[in-house]
């Protein structure tokens, strides 16, 4: 790729273990930091077409495999991490971190609270419409405003991004950059009791002093189309995990948490093959002792290491 002329930081041959919860990846050909939105638009309109480009928040819910990705990483960064708000609408850069939106939006009255407990940035709360408690993007979300490929500032609604079970549909290529919810009014003493709350039950639960990128299965059935809970099913991954017996299976440095079975951390020295390894693993034998496939809910990209 020839250079190209930006205000932000390019950085080639960028590792990205260093960017992921789990600490673990090979290197993106570039590593892409816009200053601003502008930036971010005439970057994309001059790289060539035949360039790929993956957008990345913070790495929490993500395994970069150990050959690195042949891309150009795009991570958003302080220019892009505002928030702001009117009357019961939030405004959230991609970059603002969950739990800060959440915050922010208590202290305004406005119930947000889903977002605390859920790691990561907005842009990749919308991109998976991002959930808990029985809360959903889907269920907030008014708008979102992306760059596509080709640098062209659009607006998508709700409906546009075909909000589904940890799914949405973006143009490929686009970098999503802000967001604009809207919550319920509330007391906001209420608002961050409740937040309290929930950390400190997610801190009874999961493995919070790991190192992990969040559930590593989406729930094998009861959501609906939209991400909602269906109360007519009750499976969880975690239950079908912890059945077929590999709480607390390991491979190399990879194991599923003790804690939460559903949780897969590196306990030092994993590599990205141990990790991804240790999944396969578990779904594996998840089918064989139950008939059910899980899914993956951490993104896996990259290519594996050259032997």
């Amino acid at each position: 790729m020839s250079p190209l002329q930006v205000r932000g930081k390019l950085t080639e041959r960028k590792s990205l273990g260093d960017l992921t919860w789990l600490r673990v990846g090979g290197p993106a050909d570039y590593l892409f930091q816009p200053a601003d939105l502008e930036d971010l638009q005439d970057f994309l309109r001059e790289l060539p077409s035949g360039v790929a480009v993956f957008p990345m928040g913070v790495g929490s819910n993500l395994i970069v495999r150990d050959g690195g990705l042949r891309a150009v990483v795009i991570r958003l960064g302080r220019g892009f991490n505002g928030t702001s708000i009117n009357g019961n609408r939030v405004t959230a850069g991609a970059a603002a971190l969950d739990a800060h939106v959440a915050r922010k939006a208590a202290d305004a009255g406005v119930d947000l609270t889903f977002l605390r407990t859920i790691p990561g940035s907005i842009g990749g709360a919308v991109r998976m419409n991002a959930g808990c408690y029985g809360s959903y993007v889907a269920d907030v979300l008014v708008s979102a405003t992306i760059v596509t490929r080709d640098g062209e500032v659009q607006e998508l609604t709700a409906s546009d991004l075909n909000f589904r079970y940890r799914q949405s549909d973006l143009p490929a290529g686009a970098v999503l950059v802000e967001a604009v919810m809207e919550g319920p009014s509330a007391p906001a003493d209420e608002l961050h009791a409740r937040m309290d709350a929930q950390l400190k039950k997610r801190d009874e639960t999961q493995p919070t002093k790991d190192r992990s990128a969040g559930s590593t299965f989406r729930n094998p059935a009861g959501f609906s189309s939209t991400g909602r809970a269906d109360d007519t099913h009750d499976l969880k991954a975690w239950k079908v995990i912890d059945d077929a017996g590999m709480r607390g299976a390991r491979r190399g440095g990879a194991q599923m948490s003790e804690k939460h079975p559903n949780f897969l951390i590196n306990t030092g020295d994993a590599t990205a093959a141990d990790l991804e390894g240790l999944g396969e693993d578990v779904r594996k034998k998840v089918y064989e002792t139950s008939g059910i496939t899980l899914e993956w809910e951490i993104m896996r990209v990259g290519d594996p290491l050259k032997e």
